[in-house]
Parts: structure tokens; sequence; C-alpha cells
């Protein structure tokens, strides 16, 4: 993606350069959106799309282009969304994203859809928390204890989830597997859904992922074309949307930003790109050239 960034940057080289997706569906959903800017969605995850990934999610912020490249490109397109598993203040907070210019119609969905931020009203709308949630949370601390979790494993509080992350963990994979199968059987005592990612488990209600937030979203708005960029196996079920919007005649594109972690994402994605900084250089040229 290198070649990308000087692209826009470098005087001699004004004109920007989009990179060609692998397959026909990328290519027409590319087309689609290049054609139609007005009625195209730009749908986004956070953590390892937007913000590079860090051993602490607290810590995470937006690549230092990322609000200057939607900034950019957000009033030439129907709506750029972010779709996340965080709750959505949070995302907008590490994200820097109230009250910039451009980003007027920006909106967060957090919590899978389940939270949703507008940008145009700076306000969080949200269901009541499911009753399964802080039921987990008393039991999780001495349930970890119980079953000999690798030091190094923590609790994130997420509000309407809990994550168990094992990034910090001596062997963080071996973490990951012993954890799996007894978090499991805890969510489903409770009526709640283990959703992994990289290096963490997440305990959350059922019934909302990244899939439904978005196909509801971007038929609510009555979009022509999508383009989903994602980097974790949270973002499968979007790419799953993006796959049944095309076969209903949606063109779309389906993004991975490069992780060796998630190879599931980067053999179904049209384009992969490097990690948060490609996805910036991808966003800073299609706003030049929409």
């Amino acid at each position: 993606m290198g070649s990308h960034h000087t692209d826009s940057t470098n005087p001699e080289h004004p004109a920007p350069t989009l990179p060609t997706p692998a397959t026909q569906a990328g290519r027409d959903g590319l087309a689609a959106i290049l054609a139609r800017p007005r009625s195209a969605v730009i749908a986004l995850d956070f953590d390892g799309t937007l913000a590079p990934i860090v051993p602490d999610p607290d810590q995470a912020r937006a690549h230092p282009q990322a609000v200057p490249a939607l900034a950019a490109l957000a009033p030439e397109v129907a709506a750029v969304a972010v779709v996340t598993g965080r709750p959505a203040g949070v995302a907008v907070r590490h994200g820097g994203f109230a009250g910039v210019p451009g980003l007027e119609h920006l909106v967060v969905l957090g919590h899978y859809g389940a939270e949703r931020w507008d940008a145009a009203t700076g306000t969080v709308s949200a269901p009541p928390p499911h009753p399964g949630v802080a039921a987990v949370r008393a039991e999780l601390p001495g349930f970890l204890d119980r079953i000999g979790a690798w030091h190094g494993t923590w609790i994130e509080e997420k509000g309407r989830s809990l994550a168990v992350h094992t990034r910090r963990a001596e062997n963080p994979q071996a973490a990951f597997e012993l954890l799996r199968e007894p978090l499991t059987d805890l969510a489903t005592r409770h009526g709640l859904i283990v959703e992994p990612g990289r290096m963490v488990l997440e305990l959350r209600p059922p019934g909302m992922d990244k899939g439904v937030a978005l196909l509801d979203y971007v038929r609510d708005l009555g979009a022509t074309s999508v383009l989903y960029a994602g980097d974790d196996l949270g973002d499968l079920p979007a790419f799953a949307a993006v796959e049944k919007l095309r076969s209903g005649g949606v063109p779309g594109v389906l993004v991975c930003s490069g992780s060796t972690e998630v190879t599931e994402l980067s053999e179904r994605a049209d384009l992969v790109v490097d990690g948060p900084a490609g996805v910036v250089a991808l966003l800073r040229n299609l706003a030049a050239s929409v």
C-alpha cells in the first residue's frame, strides 16, 4: 500500500491510485461506489481497522490520519458507519469522531449494533441491557479463578457485554483455548453467546451481530452500494451481510485490514490492505476519486 500513500501526497503524482480488487464482485462493487457515491455506504470496524491493535484496549486510538480521511470521504457518500463490538461512546472517544467538520453524518453502531451514536445529535440510543450480562459479571472473577486461568488473563467491562482477554498471558493461545469451552458453558447458562476474536472471548447477548447491524443500516438508507472493512472474526457476519446484499443486486466490496492472525477474513476479502495505515490510504484515495 506504500505507493498509494505517495500518490496522494506527492505533487508529481496527484492522481489517486485505487487498488484493484482481486475478485470480479469486488471490482463491480468499487465501480458502483465510484459511479454513484452519494448512495454508497462506507462501513468500517474500529479495532484493527481504524485503530492499531494494542495490548490494552483502553489505549487504542484511531490511526492519526483516520479522522481526516473519513472527514474527506463522508460528505461525498450517503453515510460512513463505524460498526464495532465496543460501546458506541467508547469508540467515539477513542476515535475522536465528535464535533469534526465533515463527519456530521457519521454513525457509530456500537455493541454490534445494539447501540447507535449519531454525530448529528451527539447522542447514543440503546435498548435496556440483557439481564444475563449482570449475572455473568458477578460470577466471572470467581469462575476464572476456579478453572485456573493463566496469569495475565483479564476482564474488560463493556457495559452490555464482558470480554476476557488472553493477549497479556504467558501463552496467549493456550489461555484462549483453555477458556473457550468453559466460558461458552457459562454464557449459555445465562442466555448469552461467546464471540471469539484475536486473543479475546466476548460474552454478549445473542441476536445481534455486525452483519445484522450492517444489513439493517444499508437497507434503511436504501443504499445502492457498500464497502465494509474489518480485521477479525467478529467481522465475518458483516462480510456475509455484504455477500447477501450482492446476491440481492447491491454491489459491495469486502476489505480485510491485513492480519496474519485471522486468515478467514483475508481469504474471503476482495481487497487486502496493510492494516489501519492501508485502510486510511484506501479511504483517502477513495475520497479523491469520487
